[in-house]
């Protein structure tokens, strides 16, 4: 048994339920490994459990993303050794000193990568990563329209995009968003909050392509997901993975077709990397790239553990760019 610290949500709500405090953390069970925790990811999945919207009993650990140091080995677990350097996307509770993951959800994280590199770049890299490769396989000539272009998965996408050779038109909340996809390679910026209707927005997207798009990626929700159906070509896809506006009402799905035989899609990342191989390999190619330069993984802000409900305010009122942390040690907030 070890005792640790870590970010508890007390009761279901909003920020002001977190609180930090010392708890017990077993010996790794079968097939788990015990972790100090160098650094936690901060996302929207953590939200939605805070607010009793995903499953969850307080009092729990939040977080679910990081990467640490091995610290112990339980039964059955011959893949890691104690001093590995490892991280996970979505894991046990991970804002804590101390936590125990299964060996199967961690992966090894090269020398090349720092620890709070790569918590910030798991459960987003993967995700852009398979939104890339995967949902759309996108290549030379696409034209790919991402919202929110400036946030944690959307710079990775703006940069997968271009690597991949396509054109990219991206929008943000803010014209230094903007500013932000376009210095990533985005050949077209456009600040959405200065359009108030769908079809203002559609339009200048279409405008800015020169028709319409073959692929939108969209994880603002309710807020774009009407203008980036629009922004459509005939039979092009709608890729939406987030609601960070707010969750996607039901709707017609004969609008598809009255739109021109549209395709819509709601992807999830534990669907992606259910295979070991599958983990591995969207894994390697995130830190391969991170480590030759190719990918940038841009920390928007580092927030001690006592912070935490500063970290989600940032994140829930959509201030922040880039990916944000939590650290266990005051690193203040950048």
């Amino acid at each position: 048994m070890t005792t640790a610290r870590g970010v508890f949500v007390r009761e279901h709500g909003e920020r002001d339920v977190l609180e930090v405090r010392e708890h017990d953390v077993p010996d790794p069970g079968p097939g788990e490994v015990q972790v100090e925790v160098a650094a936690t990811g901060v996302n929207f999945i953590d939200v939605y459990r805070r607010q009793g919207v995903y499953p969850g009993t307080p009092p729990f650990v939040l977080a679910e993303e990081g990467a640490g140091t091995v610290v112990a080995v339980g039964p059955g677990v011959d893949s890691f050794s104690v001093g590995d350097r490892v991280a996970w996307p979505q894991g046990q509770p991970s804002a804590t000193t101390v936590a125990n993951q299964p060996a199967d959800i961690v992966v090894p994280v090269p020398q090349g990568v720092e620890l709070e590199t790569a918590a910030a770049a798991m459960l987003q890299g993967l995700t852009a990563h398979y939104l890339v490769n995967s949902t759309y396989a996108a290549g030379p000539g696409d034209v790919a329209l991402v919202h929110a272009a400036a946030g944690g998965v959307g710079q990775l996408l703006v940069q997968l995009l271009v690597a991949k050779g396509c054109t990219v038109i991206a929008t943000a909340g803010s014209d230094e968003k903007c500013e932000i996809a376009r210095e990533l390679g985005a050949a077209h910026k456009i600040n959405y909050s200065t359009y108030s209707r769908a079809e203002d927005l559609a339009a200048a997207v279409r405008d800015a392509a020169g028709r319409g798009v073959d692929v939108v990626y969209d994880g603002v929700g309710k807020a774009t997901f009407d203008a980036s159906l629009a922004s459509l070509r005939r039979r092009g896809l709608m890729v939406l993975f987030g609601g960070a506006s707010g969750q996607v009402p039901p709707f017609d799905l004969q609008r598809l077709n009255s739109l021109g035989s549209l395709f819509v899609t709601r992807p999830k990342l534990l669907d992606h990397i259910a295979e070991r191989d599958e983990l591995e390999w969207r894994a390697r190619e995130v830190f391969a790239a991170i480590e030759d330069g190719s990918l940038r993984i841009d920390v928007g802000g580092r927030y001690s553990f006592d912070r935490a409900a500063d970290a989600y305010e940032a994140l829930e009122s959509r201030r922040s760019t880039g990916k944000l942390i939590l650290v266990p040690a005051d690193g203040g907030s950048k």
